[in-house]
């Protein structure tokens, strides 16, 4: 057990940020796989749209650093443009 009042303090504060980056951290994977798990192309650009804001939102809240969310939505945009290529093409 810590013997300082700033040991302390840093615990207390350590659970709070450890909670709250899992939270985001969560919200993150859950629209992650939403996107991964669309059907059409017009459920699959709504959910897009969704889960990046929910990576920008976490990057401005530093849950996760700013490139790394572009880099999400980079992927995220790649894997519907191979996914529904056809679909595009055909109308």
């Amino acid at each position: 057990m810590a013997h300082h009042k700033s040991a302390l303090k840093r615990i207390r504060q350590s659970r709070k940020r450890n909670a709250y980056n899992r939270h985001w951290k969560w919200l993150i994977k859950q629209a992650t796989k939403s996107v991964r798990r669309a059907t059409t192309i017009e459920e699959a650009q709504e959910l897009l749209r969704a889960a990046a804001k929910v990576l920008d939102r976490s990057a401005a809240r530093g849950v996760i650093h700013r490139n790394t969310a572009a880099n999400h939505k980079s992927a995220l945009a790649r894997l519907i443009n191979k996914r529904f290529t056809g679909v595009i093409a055909a109308r």
